[in-house]
């Protein structure tokens, strides 16, 4: 069954995709449990992957996409994964990665540490040897990188994804789903400019096909408005509006208001006019959103008045705007606060479907949508 996991991890970000031939792609990768307190709430993430990839009788992702190299996307991938840089770093129990998809700062970005300069040694490694990445830019954006390791931008080509194309190593007719990238696009920054990780962070859309019917899912990383807002405006630039349709849409940055609009609002957030129209119009009624996150804080109470997300008056706009309030997914508030479990959304020719882990039920469906060009 094709199927998507987003695990109960705080203000962190980890999605599990099981596709059709039930092969594993992991879309960042962030082990937040603190296990000398047994009150932790939060997922096993490390025994509950390898659990499910012993059933899949593997130990490799055909993809591992981290959307920037923040801790609460990349922790402990250091200690999971198997990488080819670092023979320190390899072993029986360590997990491999087939396609390793990065955004183009992730090569020369200079002030990362831990997890993040793992990742950043493997991703420099792959794409130095031409093998297992993709790099989401224009390769000239990182031409002067490429010339400092001897290497041109016509040898290196054909590991890079623009924004605006379908990824490679994917189509609806072989493997039932493709991915078209949104994010970074050309009027985000370079390697001569300020990195902004979030506002550089992978942005798709990943359209599953089964029986005809198709299922969209919008990862947006942790991209803010003003981001979204270019995104909306160079997607209806070139026609592609299709391609911001959505089915389940994974919100950026643990439920933000500044994912919405500048200002948080009293009890709401006003979207900016792209923001409105990639929600209002382009998402469905009766489908998903996802947030990563802590619980929703109610009016008044300490959490509510902490400048970090999630935001009330974000989720707020959510509830009241763009789909059914039950529809608002929290992942550590699924299906209680009391007891979080994954969300498992499936995908079938019924569309997406929530499914209830505790008594293995689906609880509701969300309309699926003809298949569109584009």
């Amino acid at each position: 069954m094709v199927s998507l996991t987003f695990f109960n991890l705080d203000n962190a970000d980890t999605c599990r995709i099981n596709l059709r031939d039930e092969q594993r792609m992991l879309i960042d990768y962030a082990d937040r449990l603190c296990r000398t307190d047994r009150f932790d709430k939060r997922s096993d993430l490390p025994k509950l992957l390898k659990d499910d990839l012993a059933l899949a009788k593997t130990d490799t992702y055909k993809v591992v996409a981290f959307t920037h190299l923040d801790d609460d996307h990349t922790q402990g991938a250091g200690e999971f994964f198997w990488f080819d840089h670092d023979k320190t770093r390899q072993g029986k129990d360590r997990k491999k990665i087939g396609t390793l998809w990065v955004p183009a700062c992730v090569l020369y970005e200079t002030k990362l540490k831990d997890d993040g300069k793992i990742i950043q040694k493997e991703a420099r490694h792959r794409l130095i040897e031409g093998y297992g990445i993709v790099v989401f830019s224009r390769p000239e954006r990182v031409q002067e990188w490429l010339a400092s390791q001897g290497l041109t931008v016509a040898s290196r080509k054909d590991f890079f994804v623009d924004a605006g194309k379908l990824v490679p190593g994917f189509t609806l007719g072989a493997d039932g789903v493709e991915f078209f990238a949104h994010s970074p696009h050309a009027t985000r920054t370079n390697e001569n400019k300020i990195i902004d990780r979030n506002g550089d962070s992978l942005v798709f859309q990943a359209r599953f096909q089964e029986g005809g019917v198709n299922t969209d899912v919008l990862f947006a990383a942790d991209v803010n408005h003003e981001v979204l807002a270019e995104i909306v405006d160079i997607t209806k630039y070139h026609k592609n509006e299709d391609r911001l349709h959505w089915n389940v849409y994974k919100l950026p940055h643990h439920c933000s208001y500044t994912a919405i609009g500048p200002e948080k609002g009293e009890d709401k957030t006003e979207p900016n006019p792209q923001v409105k129209w990639l929600c209002e119009t382009q998402g469905e009624k009766l489908g998903y959103i996802v947030s990563p996150s802590k619980p929703l804080p109610v009016k008044n109470s300490d959490e509510d008045r902490d400048v970090q997300p999630p935001h009330r008056e974000a989720a707020n706009y959510y509830k009241q705007d763009v789909i059914r309030p039950e529809r608002l997914l929290v992942t550590m508030a699924e299906p209680n606060e009391a007891n979080p479990k994954p969300v498992v959304i499936e995908i079938g020719r019924d569309g997406a479907t929530k499914k209830t882990i505790a008594a293995a039920t689906v609880a509701s469906v969300v309309s699926p949508t003809a298949p569109r060009a584009g």
